[in-house]
């Protein structure tokens, strides 16, 4: 059974920084993308990075290019993403998810889901 567990939210002041990790069970992230994203209340879910497991490639959203570095880790199985500068409208709900194949921005292409896990950026 595939299983996705984020962890690593929480309030953060703008400028900060925190690592979101996503732990992957149930499969072997081998010939998988992991995906993060994210929703605000009130806006619709969208992408903010990827990872191709099978040849390293990545992906990022315009909006946290330069600020977020996704990662993998093929022994513990975990999916990373350090976020640095934060800024308030990076507060959402981050979710990562799975998809056998390339790495994609697109939500409706994801299979298997996390429950979420909130970050807050405010002072």
């Amino acid at each position: 059974q595939v299983q996705l567990v984020e962890s690593g939210g929480g309030l953060v002041q703008p400028g900060g920084s925190l690592r979101l990790s996503c732990a992957a069970s149930g499969f072997i992230l081998d010939y998988y993308a992991i995906g993060w994203f994210r929703q605000a209340p009130g806006k619709e879910r969208e992408g903010v990075s990827c990872i191709s497991s099978s040849d390293g490639s990545t992906y990022y959203a315009d909006s946290v290019k330069g600020r977020f570095t996704i990662s993998l880790d093929n022994a513990k199985n975990t999916v990373y993403l350090q976020m640095n500068s934060l800024k308030p409208e990076d507060t959402a709900v981050y979710y990562c998810a799975a998809v056998v194949g390339g790495c994609l921005l697109l939500p409706n292409e994801y299979d298997s889901w996390g429950q979420g896990t909130q970050v807050t950026v405010s002072s």
